[in-house]
């Protein structure tokens, strides 16, 4: 149930399907031949989230690398079958900086073949890995509206290690494409906080911030209609996800608060309004 205090606001809750290996920048996982001899936890860390939704009856949106789709098809036809939306996040999960357009291009043609084969359903919208759509990669919009997709969830308003990009805190329309053509645009979400912008609704921010600076953020963007974008990956809520070696900035973002993930999602569904990404951009489904 609902809180009283809930916002009639809807916000926009997604999940980035990837295992937790395909951290980017990262030398002990960084050879795609390899990711087949680790252990995954995307399938069952899944399927714990696709219960936590049915339970609390809500619909999200589920950015899902081709990659995934290929080696677990049943796992995106689950996720279809409860009513999801199903999006996508690339294929290889390569930053999209790093690409060329033909690159970028070939790879989401092959992420969209695997993710609709898998869940028999119309793809609408990407979000980049690591967010990595940045000043001079505005190129990236043209390739997505090329391919038929319909909104993007990728820019980030503030500083980020993989990105960066300055916009609009809410969603929008960007008109910043070599093309012109306009496309719907959900950026992650950013709370101000002692004059800052800051992140707090999703991946290594909604693990390290305590429950009350979220219900805050939440709070500050509904309070003036702004739809929160939230998101998660299914690493983020494995206690058990595996160490390797890397810098210990990485090892903190990575591992920091995974115990507390699935206490604070469910605070999440208890307390605020969810729905798909498609939704909240206003695309029609």
């Amino acid at each position: 149930m609902k809180s009283a205090a809930a916002s009639p606001v809807v916000n926009a809750l997604s999940f980035d399907i990837e295992d937790w290996f395909h951290m980017v920048g990262i030398d002990a996982v960084d050879k795609p031949e390899l990711w087949p001899t680790f252990p995954s936890l995307a399938e069952r860390y899944t399927d714990q989230i696709l219960q936590a939704l049915a339970d609390a009856n809500v619909r999200a949106t589920f950015f899902t690398l081709g990659w995934i789709a290929d080696r677990h098809p049943a796992l995106v036809r689950r996720i279809a079958d409860a009513g999801h939306e199903l999006g996508t996040h690339s294929y290889w999960h390569r930053q999209c900086f790093t690409l060329t357009p033909e690159e970028l291009r070939e790879d989401l043609r092959r992420s969209i073949d695997a993710i609709e084969n898998a869940g028999g359903q119309k793809l609408l919208g990407f979000r980049a890995p690591t967010f990595s759509i940045i000043p001079g990669s505005e190129w990236v919009f043209d390739v997505l509206l090329d391919l038929g997709l319909k909104y993007d969830a990728s820019l980030f308003p503030g500083v980020h290690g993989g990105g960066g990009y300055p916009c609009p805190m809410e969603r929008h329309y960007f008109t910043g494409a070599p093309s012109g053509r306009p496309m719907p645009e959900l950026p992650m979400s950013m709370m101000t906080l002692l004059g800052r912008r800051i992140a707090f609704s999703g991946g290594g921010y909604l693990r390290l911030l305590p429950p009350w600076l979220i219900r805050r953020g939440f709070d500050q963007l509904n309070a003036q209609g702004i739809p929160v974008v939230a998101y998660l990956h299914p690493r983020d809520f494995a206690a058990d996800c595996p160490r390797v070696p890397m810098p210990p900035h990485r090892k903190f973002k990575c591992y920091v608060g995974l115990g507390s993930t699935a206490a604070k999602f469910k605070m999440l569904l208890e307390r605020y309004r969810f729905t798909t990404c498609a939704e909240v951009a206003g695309i029609v489904q």
